[in-house]
């Protein structure tokens, strides 16, 4: 899939690509999350729930202000593994480890691991229901 089309997957068989709509999800997100983290917002809903560094947010809103006020200017990640499954109700567990170069250093990146559980909307599209981040330090 393309990186645009991830959101317009049929719901018909939602997890028939489970590997694939998980890994152009990431590619997305994460594109979007380093150029701009506003357009984020359009994938999560009232009941998604993020879990940052042992911090719990509820709901788009409160996912949002935490995301865009994060005390860097620049972030450019790298994934090196994404890992796909199919859950129950139609949801694709998507499980990724990379590095991050924050505020252009890219000579000692961060280690990070992030979870997303996507789950189909009736309009048959994905939105972000779970979504766990954590920096890996060694």
């Amino acid at each position: 899939l393309a990186e645009a089309q991830w959101l317009a997957v049929e719901m018909a068989a939602p997890n028939a690509n489970f590997s694939e709509i998980g890994k152009a999800f990431s590619q997305h997100y994460y594109t979007t999350f380093d150029t701009n983290r506003v357009q984020l917002q359009s994938l999560y809903q009232a009941e998604s729930l993020l879990t940052f560094e042992n911090e719990q947010f509820m709901g788009m809103q409160s996912i949002m202000t935490k995301l865009t006020t994060l005390q860097f200017q620049t972030v450019a990640h790298q994934v090196t593994t994404t890992d796909c499954q199919p859950t129950p109700n139609n949801g694709i567990l998507v499980f990724i480890t990379g590095n991050l170069a924050v505020d252009g250093n890219t000579t000692t990146p961060l280690k990070f691991a992030q979870t997303f559980l996507l789950m189909p909307t009736a309009g048959g599209s994905w939105y972000i229901h779970n979504d766990m981040f954590r920096l890996n330090y060694c």
